[in-house]
């Protein structure tokens, strides 16, 4: 490469670091907002000019949350709906993205494209039959009401599907050899194999029923069943000009979204690492 060429090369790479930081800075910033206001005072968040760091460090905010609604409460069901909501899911999904990628069984072809067809489909245009299915069950203002809707995602199933049919056929058949079932081979040839797909999946399910605020609106009817977006909101119908309580209640809530990621980061990255080699 010429010398001119070097120098073009090198602005074309300064002038992307600098386009990538300004990304970075416009992304971070409403997170350290969020993060400083949490310690601030009420007079700090409503300060002109606008103070950046709080007067004085303090967790009162944090504790007047727990004061003005049970958010306690609130965080114990959240964690509850989604774990349960996420380990279903993740079984329902492997045991159908296996039986669609290794089995054969009739209508297999069929039952793919309806699995397809409702990857595609919108929530609002299943929401009132499921509202009414549950609501037949009686679980309206329960935690089934609010996980076994969603046991079921098309999207998962797709993903690990095409995970599942790389893994070579020749493991499969030398596990059968060895007097492995179908069970057998998924635990110990498919599922080793395809760690960093399944943990992708579980990240972006985990994240979804954490933030999912439609479904809980119509189905939670009492205090007591109210999940953290619920209850976020009418943190902010008690405290409307406590914008510093209402910070601090954030950051609370995004506390096991990032531990979530920071424990599956690694198999998140490999995942989209082996997606672009395939591709």
């Amino acid at each position: 490469m010429t010398k001119k060429g070097l120098k073009g090369e090198r602005v074309r790479n300064r002038v992307a670091f600098i386009l990538l930081l300004v990304g970075l800075f416009a992304m971070l910033f409403p997170l350290f907002w969020m993060v400083l206001s949490a310690f601030k005072t009420k007079a700090d968040v409503y300060s002109y000019p606008p103070r950046w760091f709080p007067s004085s460090w303090s967790l009162d905010n944090f504790a007047k949350v727990f004061e003005m609604v049970p958010f306690g409460r609130y965080y114990f069901n959240s964690i509850l709906v989604t774990s349960l909501s996420t380990l279903g899911q993740i079984i329902v999904s492997i045991l159908a993205a296996y039986s669609l990628a290794r089995l054969r069984f009739p209508f297999k072809n069929l039952i793919f494209m309806f699995v397809v067809v409702t990857m595609l489909m919108p929530f609002v245009v299943t929401m009132i039959p499921t509202f009414l299915i549950i609501s037949s069950l009686k679980w309206i203002d329960t935690h089934q009401g609010l996980i076994v809707p969603f046991l079921f995602n098309g999207f998962s199933i797709i993903f690990l599907v095409q995970f599942f049919i790389t893994v070579p056929v020749d493991l499969q058949d030398a596990a059968r050899i060895d007097g492995c079932g179908y069970f057998g081979i998924l635990s110990h040839v498919i599922l080793p194999n395809t760690k960093p797909a399944i943990s992708t999946i579980a990240l972006f399910t985990f994240l979804g029923h954490w933030t999912e605020y439609l479904w809980p609106l119509i189905v939670i009817n009492t205090t007591e069943m109210r999940t953290l977006p619920i209850g976020l909101r009418y943190l902010m119908t008690e405290g409307s000009s406590e914008y510093q309580l209402m910070m601090a209640a954030s950051v609370m809530a995004i506390v096991p979204v990032l531990l979530v990621y920071m424990f599956s980061e690694k198999q998140f990255i490999k995942s989209i690492t082996m997606t672009g080699l395939k591709s």
